[in-house]
């Protein structure tokens, strides 16, 4: 039986009473349809799912009775600790990106503006934007069953991000000329990966040279030229059946 989760950030400890954050009293409420003496699931991030009971549910207040864990061992750390970084994307494409890169094992999101970004954010739009963002990773948290969130990282600028770039860090980008597939390729030595995409349109010739000038390997995805929000998904599914947990 599938048991609906919840996430709050807040401690959870067992045999204590938590009142739920509004946007997740809306859930309960206007989705999930629960009541008063149902059963659902907590999670805060530290790799533990806590049954609960409802012990008040309304439209605008509901709070939560936590129990123990129903498995004491947190969530393992990832076979594959990979980090995408995506070029920010028109409205739902860029959501349905990060909520399906959260599915497929992603640890770490990092939206970039890039040269071809069509999308303009500032000030309070980039913070509203933000928001919204944070809010479909933890949908897609809840959803997939993962009990640890990925992180958010603030939006930066391309050529800011690699001028900071660490010396031997693994990097990868995705060109559908590139001479190597992702199988040709040799797996990270640490297990960290980065993953580099552009927007609609791609990366420019000289933000690929920038990325392989910081030792960033370029590899295709097949004879086949996919969107935006296609290709970081067929190649975190292709990195995790390689080296991450699909082979699990």
């Amino acid at each position: 039986m599938r048991q609906d989760r919840i996430y709050t950030p807040q401690p959870l400890q067992v045999g204590t009473r938590l009142e739920l954050e509004p946007n997740a009293v809306r859930h309960l409420a206007q989705v999930l349809r629960l009541r008063s003496g149902d059963s659902l699931v907590l999670f805060n991030g530290d790799g533990l799912d806590y049954p609960a009971t409802l012990v008040q549910a309304s439209a605008r207040a509901a709070v939560a009775e936590v129990s123990a864990p129903t498995d004491g061992t947190p969530e393992p750390e990832p076979a594959l600790a990979a980090t995408l970084a995506l070029g920010i994307t028109k409205g739902e494409r860029m959501d349905y990106a990060l909520q399906k890169a959260v599915e497929l094992g992603a640890e770490e999101l990092l939206p970039l503006f890039t040269e071809r970004s069509v999308v303009r954010l500032r000030d309070d739009r980039l913070d509203k934007r933000v928001r919204h963002w944070q809010g479909v990773v933890i949908a897609a948290c809840e959803q997939s069953g993962r009990r640890r969130l990925p992180r958010l990282q603030a939006p930066k600028r391309l050529a800011s991000w690699l001028a900071d770039w660490p010396e031997g860090r693994t990097g990868l980008i995705l060109h559908h000329r590139a001479e190597s597939t992702l199988p040709e390729l040799a797996p990270p030595a640490d297990g960290r990966l980065t993953l580099l995409v552009g927007p609609e349109g791609g990366l420019s010739e000289a933000e690929r040279a920038a990325a392989v000038q910081c030792g960033f390997a370029a590899a295709r995805l097949g004879p086949r030229v996919l969107r935006a929000e296609t290709a970081p998904l067929a190649a975190l599914a292709s990195l995790q059946m390689l080296w991450g947990d699909f082979r699990d």
